[in-house]
């Protein structure tokens, strides 16, 4: 579904690779976790998919096509915030995608509506997003960047503002909506339960520049519970992640 190849990158003005020789796969329908510490280029990866940056050298592929050849909206982002416009009622914001494409504003409106409903929120639609709380804004937005059309989502720490609670459930509704809506998933995450609780793989950075992946396989099968991540076997995991993430910690 994505490919990277041979992909590297730097900032003109820094004469350090944040990226070096980075290749990768990514099968159709994954839910891939990427993780490593802050400021080691993990949302630089996202930034050259959406091609906000441009590579130094390499390849980026979607479904065996060069995304330079691709036109706008092959690709669903996410970012940390959730970017709702203030002035915007939900359902406004919700079809936003859909009116950036061009088409009917009646029509696109009325799909949002159909996906706020599908998702519980239609009673929401009506209303601003300084009206509701950090959980429900997210599930907007990720309302939202599904709308795009897009096959592959991004999702680049979508719940990193929220309280312990809200992000737990927030875990289980995406797990619950990934495994009925048939896309493919790149998360950024700093929670290492997180990335256990969610993956079919996790990718773990392997320091600065990054040059490879140091692959996890999540041998847990779907629906998941959370007491699936404290069996042996997955703790034994988790100690190993947190150890590969204090190597690569800068204090």
């Amino acid at each position: 579904m994505l490919e990277f190849k041979n992909i590297s990158f730097k900032y003109d003005e820094d004469p350090d690779f944040i990226i070096k020789n980075l290749s990768f796969k990514v099968n159709k329908g994954e839910f891939i976790s990427i993780v490593g510490p802050s400021g080691c280029g993990k949302s630089t990866i996202f930034r050259l998919i959406c091609k906000l940056e441009k590579p130094f050298e390499g390849d980026i592929f979607l479904e065996g096509r060069n995304i330079n050849t691709l036109k706008g909206g092959y690709i669903g982002y996410m970012p940390q915030n959730d970017l709702l416009i203030p002035w915007r009622t939900i359902l406004q914001n919700s079809s936003l995608p859909l009116e950036i494409k061009g088409g009917d504003i009646k029509k696109a409106r009325h799909e949002a509506e159909k996906m706020l409903q599908d998702f519980g929120l239609e009673k929401y639609k009506d209303k601003f997003p300084k009206d509701l709380s950090g959980g429900m804004r997210q599930r907007v937005s990720f309302t939202r960047t599904l709308l795009t059309g897009s096959k592959v989502l991004l999702l680049d720490e979508p719940f990193s503002a929220l309280d312990a609670i809200t992000r737990l459930s927030m875990q289980e509704w995406l797990l619950d909506k990934w495994s009925k809506l048939n896309k493919t998933i790149l998360f950024i995450t700093h929670d290492v339960e997180e990335a256990l609780f969610l993956s079919t793989r996790i990718f773990v950075t392997d320091g600065s520049p990054i040059r490879k992946f140091k692959e996890i396989k999540m041998n847990l099968g779907y629906p998941r519970k959370r007491d699936m991540i404290d069996t042996p076997d997955i703790l034994k995991v988790k100690s190993k992640l947190i150890e590969e993430l204090k190597k690569g910690a800068k204090f």
